[in-house]
């Protein structure tokens, strides 16, 4: 195809996913305050009795859940982005490659998707009921509601990503950079890694850093499994 009809082919793909994003973002939009309640919840189930959330700022309380909405939409939107991403790209692969990108784009949702759900039943409980019981004596907790939505947002994209490592960790095997056997070598350094991204994903607490740093560790060793079944580098396959 000429360069003029592959852009061409680019913007269409494109378009299609901003709209896609909007029929979302219109059909949410009504329920905007509602999914904020849902998204506090593990805060709210642990201030103390009479404690509400705030809103500091003249507008937070329409832009915050405009915003949640927005968010949402993206992430909802994120299969049919991804299928338009792989209508584009498709026609310039392998058949040996496509069979492989199809489950690989398959999975890397799920374990997006399951990222955001781990965030949210399990760490937040843990880390909200720690924040909210180790406060000083006569100090009332009352979070900003749109302080909240920055971190809460903040650790679902830091968990969403990383249980893509599974995922990574398989393509690196599966494109010869470095092999299985290799890699399990340098384990030692790839646990301190995870708890330095642990670190600097996460706000200053030893819980959520924990938290996102042991599965990350888990889920290479996942990718590690997945990676040790291949048995050559995709660039020597025919």
């Amino acid at each position: 195809m000429p360069v003029v009809s592959h852009l061409l082919e680019l913007r269409n793909r494109l378009l299609r996913s901003i709209l896609a994003v909007l029929v979302i973002f219109l059909s949410l939009i009504y329920f905007a305050n509602d999914l904020y309640a849902f998204l506090s919840e593990p805060l709210r189930a642990y201030l103390p009795e009479g404690a509400t959330m705030i809103a500091t700022e003249v507008a937070s309380p329409f832009l915050t859940p405009f915003k949640l909405t927005i968010v949402l939409s993206v992430f909802a939107a994120i299969p049919f982005i991804l299928h338009q991403v792989w209508g584009f790209i498709a026609p310039g692969l392998y058949r040996h490659e496509k069979r492989i990108a199809v489950p690989v784009l398959a999975s890397s949702i799920i374990l997006f998707y399951s990222g955001i759900v781990f965030a949210y039943y399990v760490v937040f409980p843990l880390v909200f009921g720690f924040f909210t019981s180790v406060g000083p004596e006569g100090v009332s907790v009352m979070t900003d509601i749109n302080r909240y939505l920055d971190f809460v947002l903040k650790l679902f994209f830091a968990f969403g990503i990383a249980f893509e490592i599974p995922i990574a960790t398989f393509l690196v095997i599966l494109s010869g950079v470095i092999s299985a056997e290799k890699l399990a070598s340098k384990r030692p350094y790839i646990i301190i890694a995870c708890f330095v991204m642990g670190m600097l994903l996460t706000p200053p607490d030893v819980i959520s850093q924990a938290m996102l740093a042991i599965p990350m560790w888990l889920l290479f060793e996942v990718g590690l499994l997945f990676g040790k079944l291949v048995k050559k580098p995709i660039g020597e396959r025919v």
